[in-house]
């Protein structure tokens, strides 16, 4: 079987060819672990697929390095794009791509490719989260025995977004893991840590639910810019450091967000199973 990695901003997925070879997706989670291990496989943060779609011009399914399927990557449909260019599937700047979490239109210039990754969600119910009132911003929380406060935001995938001061100092992994696996998120949860540079701009780290801390996340971006405005602590278009590199992400007044980053092909090989 053929593959190819690509990564957007260090966060890499290994692209298979969905359209020839129809792969049983039901194989994807076990493949996924096998294929994802840094050590004994190609090493990733997941597969994503390339397939056919009735409503879009391609579909996109994708799965974490645990195995796990993952509604929405903003990485990875970067990543999805560049793979249709360098294989001769797209000879236009632009598609709509089929998700689990929607139809997502991307455009391509110039190697930055654009995305409109919707509307965010802020209801509770929709994120999901098991917490009281119409939307979960800066609420208290205890983790590990401390006090911490969250936003909780769903980009098709949940997101619980907290504020440090430090990012260096911060306990992705201890923290992270604790409130992905926390009861009151029923389908576990995305964890960015952001730091407010300006206005303008932010830091963020991730851990990502079924891949642990990854260089990069762009819903959880996406979701870190509404937290910061929710919070009043930065304008609706910011830039965004993350570990692996930097995101351009807008909260238009329509309420979409615009977000605007890299792709860049690593290697291609054969897997034999």
């Amino acid at each position: 079987m053929k593959f190819q990695k690509i990564q957007g901003i260090g966060n890499d997925y290994i692209y298979i060819d969905n359209l020839r070879d129809q792969i049983d997706l039901k194989s994807l989670p076990s493949l996924s672990i096998k294929m994802s291990d840094r050590h004994f496989g190609i090493g990733s943060d997941g597969v994503i697929t390339v397939g056919k779609s009735h409503i879009a011009d391609f579909k996109m399914n994708i799965f974490n390095s645990d195995g796990s399927e993952a509604e929405m990557c903003g990485n990875g449909i970067r990543g999805f794009v560049r793979y249709l260019i360098k294989n001769g599937l797209l000879q236009k700047d632009r598609c709509e791509v089929e998700t689990k979490a929607g139809i997502k239109p991307v455009a391509y210039k110039n190697n930055i490719f654009t995305v409109n990754m919707g509307a965010p969600e802020l209801n509770p119910i929709k994120v999901p989260v098991k917490l009281e009132g119409d939307m979960i911003i800066d609420h208290p929380i205890v983790v590990l025995d401390r006090d911490y406060r969250i936003t909780c935001v769903s980009m098709g995938n949940p997101h619980c977004i907290l504020f440090t001061k430090n990012l260096n100092k911060a306990d992705v992994q201890g923290i992270g893991k604790e409130i992905e696996q926390s009861n009151i998120f029923p389908n576990r949860t995305n964890v960015e840590f952001v730091q407010i540079i300006s206005k303008d701009e932010i830091k963020m780290r991730v851990w990502e639910r079924g891949s642990g801390e990854t260089l990069a996340c762009g819903t959880g971006a996406c979701a870190s810019l509404v937290a910061s405005v929710l919070n009043e602590k930065t304008h609706r278009k910011v830039k965004i450091h993350l570990l692996g590199g930097d995101l351009e992400v807008n909260w238009n007044v329509d309420d979409d967000i615009i977000m605007s980053g890299p792709a860049e092909f690593v290697f291609e090989g054969k897997w034999e199973h």
